[in-house]
């Protein structure tokens, strides 16, 4: 017999979604039939897997240990050792970490062999204590299920785009960050070197269509079958003899939005190799060895927020300019 005793990070979870990460080798029908026969109990009762544990919960299972360990997968699997990295972290508390990405790296990995932000954050975790993938077993035989949830990132940045990316480390904190993401509570603001002079500020409009061949993405005038509406809106920080530092707001997002749609209205972000321009492109990376986009999300401001997210709520949180980035501005703005 196992018994598991939920964590702050685990809770508000479904029973059965939890118990298909303790017991991930295990079929839906399996567990669901345990459930049935009191084999699985939810502090000492019958469930039927869709209730939400909270913390201090106990959940017992009635299996012999190694059916146990055989569908938790620890006799075919080790404990993963996670990279570690230096990490820019602007803010940390038990469910929300917020990182300052540095352009080149990935936010989340797109073959099996790439590390990302998502390894380089579990390793931090995993290095700190905070966090391990593998179970521990107190003198009582209570198993504390640490690694039924993983942390994660929230959203998503381009490789060659720096700037902050919100992370949960908690479930709390990933489910609370993920909703504000999507329902667009959580604003983010970018900042931009682009070609040409722009004086005014603006709310652009368009369509935005995909080429999956490509790998690129268009913008239209038009609505069209498989576009998507954008909008975005922008005002100009400093204006230059042949380029201008933009403050970006995303009203809607979608991926790659604010690079094509400023290079539609043509003021493409300098260094951009997929969308902007070559010639200009090629004198910055000879000037100043420029190998990616000049676009940063440097501000997040969250809007009033109730327990257990009191310490960020209402708060404005700012990532600082790269190097690279701050210099190339100087020189322009010393003329």
């Amino acid at each position: 017999m196992k018994r598991i005793t939920v964590g702050e990070a685990e809770a508000g979870q479904r029973l059965d979604r939890l118990l298909s990460r303790y017991l991930k080798e295990a079929p839906r029908s399996f567990l669901y039939k345990m459930l049935r026969k009191k084999n699985i109990t939810l502090n000492g009762k019958r469930s039927d897997g869709s209730e939400k544990v909270q913390s201090g919960d106990e959940i017992c299972i009635f299996l012999a240990d190694d059916t146990c360990e055989k569908f938790a997968g620890h006799s075919e699997k080790r404990a993963v050792s996670y990279p570690v990295t230096d990490l820019d972290i602007i803010y940390e508390d038990e469910h929300v970490l917020l990182v300052n990405k540095p352009a080149g790296m990935l936010t989340q990995k797109a073959r099996p062999e790439d590390v990302s932000l998502n390894e380089y954050l579990l390793g931090y975790l995993q290095k700190s204590g905070q966090w391990t993938e593998e179970s521990g077993q107190s003198e009582e035989g209570s198993v504390r299920v640490n690694y039924a949830f993983r942390p994660s990132v929230c959203n998503r940045l381009d490789r060659n785009t720096s700037g902050i990316v919100v992370c949960g480390k908690s479930l709390k904190g990933l489910q609370k960050m993920s909703e504000l993401l999507r329902n667009r509570s959580m604003h983010k603001d970018y900042q931009c070197l682009v070609s040409g002079r722009i004086t005014d500020s603006r709310k652009i409009r368009g369509y935005l269509w995909k080429d999956p061949v490509a790998n690129k993405v268009c913008v239209l005038a038009k609505e069209r079958k498989n576009a998507a509406y954008i909008e975005t809106e922008y005002r100009p920080v400093r204006v230059f003899a042949d380029s201008t530092l933009l403050e970006v707001r995303l009203i809607t997002g979608r991926s790659h939005q604010i690079r094509a749609h400023l290079a539609s209205k043509g003021h493409p972000i300098i260094g951009d190799y997929k969308y902007g321009s070559r010639s200009v492109n090629a004198f910055y990376r000879k000037r100043y060895g420029l190998q990616s986009q000049l676009l940063h999300a440097w501000r997040l401001e969250l809007p009033v927020l109730e327990a257990p997210f009191q310490a960020i709520s209402g708060k404005v949180f700012q990532a600082e300019l790269p190097k690279q980035m701050k210099r190339i501005i100087k020189e322009k703005e010393e003329g």
